[in-house]
This record gives C-alpha cells, structure tokens and sequence, in this order.
C-alpha cells in the first residue's frame, strides 16, 4: 500500500476541509499532543459507537492536553448529518456538533497519502474502505505512536488513554513503561541513560533493575 507515516515522521502539513471549516493540519496540531484517527465510513453501527466512545472520553484526553481529529471517506455534510446520531447515541442531544473536527476525504486522497487503506474490505463499488488507524503526534509534530487496525476491529480507547499516559512519561520523566503498565505503577529507566545520571534524575533513588 502506498504512503504512510513512520515513528518520528513529521506530522503532514496537508489542508482539508472539516466539521469546523477548512484547516491547515499542523496549524490545527499546535504544540499540543494530538490524536488523528479513522474510520472506515460515516453511519455505520461499529463506527458510529466508536465515534460514541470518542466523544464520551474527550475530556479524558483534554486532561493531557490531547487534540483530537478523525477523518474519513465521506463528505462534510455527511459528517455533520452522522454527528446527531452519535450524539443521540450518547442520549444527548441530537446536535451536529462534537468535541472534534472529523475530515472530509471523499476522494481518498489522505487515506491514501498516509497508509490508511484497507484492501480486504470494499464498499458497492469495489473501492476499499479506510481502516481503523490511530496517529499520536507530540508537541514537536512527530509522530510518537501508530496503530493500524482492520476495518472489522473496533478500537480499544481505554488502551489508547492509557498509551499516552506512556508516552506522556517517557517525555517528560525519561523512563519506560513495562508490560500492562497503568498509569501510577511502577516504571523503569530508559536504557539511553546512565546510573550516574539515573542518580540525578531520580534522586529519591530507584529500585530493582535500572532497565
């Protein structure tokens, strides 16, 4: 599948029309951590619970300092109109408005620039659908973390609060997160740094293994 973004890949400085008008992605981006996910079509049923669930937990990813964007293949209109079936899901209001912009790609373009395809699953045309892909970018616009899903697999969102809670950490503290890590266990030192300097970092000490 052509294009795609690798860790450490500038966030792309593309310019697409959304639910809050038209927006210069990395003027949208800032310096604040960001999320960039899609979904394979607006209306349908897993997708329409994903989007639920998104917005449900948007002020969980406010906390960190964490905007959101999703994209998909279909029209602005179409998104605004699918907005009051997610909010309706959610028993609020059935309003056009939700608390993050959604992209219009109907044509395809961005899906195909960043690697967002999924050849397995097609629409009545033959044309494939986007997968379930989520992008997270740190304030230096770099991409920090990706995760590629088929169409067919609803995202885990606690998982990915939980990610970037890691990520977060490892930014600002220097360490790394072992295996089933939540946030307030336990974590260890990053291989890059040494004792000496573990000692300054962390001055109340560490235990165990330094790594």
């Amino acid at each position: 599948m052509p294009g795609g973004l690798l860790l450490g890949d500038e966030a792309p400085n593309f310019e697409a029309d959304t639910t809050i008008g038209r927006i210069p992605f990395q003027d949208f981006l800032g310096d604040s951590w960001s999320i960039l996910f899609c979904h394979p079509r607006d209306f349908t049923l897993v997708c329409t619970r994903e989007l639920s669930r998104a917005a449900k937990l948007a002020p969980e990813f406010a906390k960190g300092n964490v905007k959101m964007i999703a994209l998909s293949i279909d029209s602005v209109q179409d998104h605004l109109s699918w907005s009051k079936d997610i909010n309706a899901y959610n028993g609020e209001e059935a309003t056009k408005k939700l608390p993050f912009p959604i992209i219009d790609d109907h044509k395809r373009d961005l899906a195909i620039k960043l690697g967002m395809l999924d050849p397995n699953q097609r629409d009545g045309q033959g044309m494939p659908l986007t997968a379930r892909v989520v992008f997270i970018f740190g304030p230096d616009k770099k991409l920090k973390l990706s995760i590629l899903y088929p169409a067919t697999a609803g995202r885990n969102f606690d998982e990915i609060l939980r990610v970037i809670d890691s990520l977060q950490l490892t930014a600002y503290k220097k360490v790394a997160t072992p295996v089933d890590w939540k946030c307030g266990d336990s974590v260890m030192v990053v291989p890059t740094i040494s004792e000496e300097e573990a000692r300054k970092l962390f001055p109340k000490g560490v235990f165990g293994l330094l790594y």
